[in-house]
């Protein structure tokens, strides 16, 4: 203030000594106040001084309406009007912190650029640049940056300065829609390297209808014959219509989920007769022998000296000798079948009278051991028979079947 004084008496003293004395009508606004004072002085500092007003450093006169330097004269011999811009404090905020600005300036924006801020028609000023300052304010400053989206093929350039990446793709026209995703997230803030890549997502449903299988139930009839079935109840498939959801992404199929299926109809289980009535049967041609059960078994075979000991094996589990007409099964079912007679074609009459090993047969062939039998030679007579066979269990029939035979 000081300064401005001194400068203030020493133009007048010496703009005094070279003026002729033309007396002026001036009228100064400063805020609600007006002054009217006389003077032949030009220089608006002069003038503010002779009115006893002492301006501030960043204050500033309008000249009918226009700002003109408060050290050089005002030609005109017209009535001169000055107005006084007082200055007021401006808070700006911009993303590197918080700057207290004094500033006469008209508008915000004119503060800014005063302030060595070069505005860019994408910057977000809040309030808005044309905004009038009137007082102390708060104005919040985001420079636009320089930004790459990729989309899809499309790569676009624009600079902005939103506040998320949502709000940069609207500005750039490619908004977000649907199941459309974006990196980094919409809603998160721009990222540091300016990069932000939309994926354009959509999902569509394939519908089909798929078969239910239905479930068999066998019940016991003593009508029906055994080792034979009569259904009482055909099966009817149900039906389920299956949705999968599929997701592209930019034209890409990346993912597919099987929904819930919706049962359009439930299955009808197939009910069936199980026979438990024994019934005799011949076996049939030349062979005088009547059967109440009849299955395929898998044949393998055996002789006292080709039995897998290292030497030659009469013994067995019945005590009979080893050879033609004994024959074994697995040792867990031993005990049901154990003195019954079979007729196996190719093979002939025999006694189940032996164990084996049926679980070597049911790893190396995948054999269940409730089917596998093997067969007895003697050492001088191999017939070797292997492979699928018939097994007719001759009558007489057991009081109880046995459970595997069921």
């Amino acid at each position: 203030m000081k300064l401005f004084r001194w400068l203030a008496l020493w133009l007048i003293l010496i703009l005094s000594a070279c003026q002729l004395n033309n007396q002026a009508p001036i009228t100064i606004l400063d805020g609600n106040n007006i002054l009217k004072i006389e003077s032949s002085e030009r220089v608006p500092l002069i003038l503010l001084t002779e009115a006893g007003i002492a301006p501030q450093p960043k204050d500033r006169v309008l000249f009918n309406g226009s700002a003109v330097p408060m050290d050089q004269p005002i030609t005109t011999n017209n009535p001169i009007q000055l107005q006084l811009r007082r200055a007021v404090t401006l808070t700006l905020v911009t993303p590197q912190g918080e700057q207290i600005i004094q500033t006469s300036a008209l508008t915000v924006g004119q503060a800014l650029n005063e302030a060595g801020y070069s505005l860019n028609v994408n910057d977000n000023i809040n309030p808005p640049a044309e905004t009038a300052i009137t007082d102390s304010l708060t104005v919040t400053y985001t420079p636009a940056r320089d930004l790459v989206i990729y989309s899809g093929d499309d790569v676009i350039n624009i600079r902005s300065a939103a506040g998320t990446v949502a709000e940069a793709l609207a500005e750039a026209g490619i908004p977000l829609m649907g199941l459309d995703t974006s990196s980094p997230l919409e809603n998160e803030a721009l990222p540091a390297d300016g990069q932000i890549r939309v994926v354009r997502v959509y999902e569509s449903i394939s519908i089909a209808l798929e078969p239910i299988a239905f479930d068999v139930e066998v019940i016991d009839s003593p009508e029906v014959p055994f080792g034979q079935q009569e259904t009482i109840q055909p099966g009817l498939n149900g039906l389920a219509m299956v949705r999968t959801r599929i997701r592209f992404e930019d034209g890409k199929e990346v993912s597919s989920e099987t929904e819930d299926g919706t049962i359009l109809r439930e299955p009808q289980t197939r009910i069936l007769a199980g026979g438990s009535k024994i019934v005799l049967a011949p076996v049939g041609g030349e062979v005088p022998y009547q059967y109440w059960y009849a299955t395929e078994m898998y044949a393998s075979w055996y002789s006292p000296c080709n039995s897998g000991t290292g030497g030659c094996s009469y013994g067995t589990a019945s005590g009979a000798r080893a050879g033609y007409g004994i024959v074994a099964v697995d040792y867990s079912i031993y005990s049901y079948l154990a003195g019954m007679k079979v007729y196996i074609p190719g093979y002939g009459l025999a006694t189940i009278g032996d164990t084996g090993g049926g679980p070597i047969i049911e790893t190396a062939f995948g054999v269940p051991r409730t089917k596998w039998i093997d067969l007895g030679y003697n050492d001088d007579a191999l017939g070797k028979l292997s492979g699928w066979v018939t097994v007719y269990f001759l009558a007489p029939a057991p009081a109880e079947i046995p459970y595997f035979l069921k």
